[in-house]
């Protein structure tokens, strides 16, 4: 197999394992990368390669929130058989992670695959109003988190939060079917302006992940067993899908090791710096392109 495939399939992976959770948006790190470098390649733009991504991403936040995980599934099922949910911290949150998903679950079976289709469809190139598009929104994401990080007290708690305050999160969760939004970004900037602490925003985000990840691969795993059964799945990409699912994870894993740890002593300024940077880049090479 050609190295520089296993480069690409390898480049996109870490980037879909640090973008999906740092606050800088993987979506639009996936369609710009390929855009900048002149990546085509059909297998490393396909659907199953997107799936891969995702699924590594999935792993490495069930990995890294294992223990977690097992509580809330616990404390989530005693709550539905015992029909209460009480003041126990493991039963709200699982809750808590439950509303915080139905408006991304709404959102994304009603409108994600007519958003794909607009801003970068399968193995079709991307067009320069989508580009642009994609670098205004990281810029304009970037400076409401850089609001948000002013304007929040940082004094909340992940126990102090209501239904209701997982309700607005998830909602804002919603607007990440958009590239350059970004679902960990949007999230924490909206747990930021409910005045979370950092870190407890970023963890809460990680947490809210799982589901919207996990639907997102299981819709898209539906997909691909459609194109097996049709006869349309190229088998010579499984290497391919197999590197850049484990980069997905292992960095997926790392990333969400390093946000916690970094905003527990560090506001989220860097991010806002960086999506500028990347926007104000991505739009004078659109334009010097034509």
């Amino acid at each position: 197999m050609d190295l520089s495939l296993i480069f690409q399939a390898l480049v996109l992976g870490i980037l879909q394992g640090l973008t999906e959770f740092l606050p800088i948006s993987s979506s639009a790190h996936l369609v710009l990368v390929p855009w900048l470098f002149g990546w085509n390649n059909t297998v490393i733009s396909s659907l199953p390669f997107d799936v891969a991504l995702h699924i590594g991403t999935l792993i490495s936040v069930l990995a890294y929130f294992a223990n977690d995980w097992l509580r809330l599934v616990r404390a989530g099922i005693s709550s539905i058989v015992e029909r209460k949910i009480g003041k126990d911290p493991d039963r709200r949150l699982a809750w808590l992670i439950v509303i915080g998903s139905i408006p991304g679950a709404v959102v994304g079976a009603l409108a994600e695959s007519q958003v794909e289709e607009t801003f970068h469809a399968p193995n079709a190139p991307v067009a320069q109003w989508a580009i642009i598009a994609i670098a205004v929104i990281l810029a304009l994401l970037g400076l409401i988190l850089f609001i948000a990080e002013r304007a929040a007290k940082h004094i909340r708690s992940i126990a102090e939060l209501k239904f209701t305050d997982a309700l607005l999160i998830g909602v804002a969760q919603a607007l990440a079917i958009f590239p350059g939004v970004s679902r960990s970004g949007a999230t924490i900037t909206a747990g930021l302006l409910l005045n979370l602490k950092r870190d407890d925003a970023a963890r809460f985000s990680f947490l809210l992940s799982a589901p919207i990840i996990a639907g997102a691969g299981l819709k898209g795993m539906y997909d691909v067993s459609k194109e097996i059964a049709a006869g349309q799945l190229d088998s010579s990409g499984l290497l391919l899908y197999g590197i850049g699912f484990a980069a997905a994870a292992v960095t997926g894993f790392l990333a969400i090791r390093f946000l916690l740890r970094y905003l527990r002593r560090n506001s989220t300024d860097i991010f806002v710096y960086y999506r500028w940077t990347l926007a104000v880049i991505i739009i004078v090479v659109a334009l010097l392109r034509g």
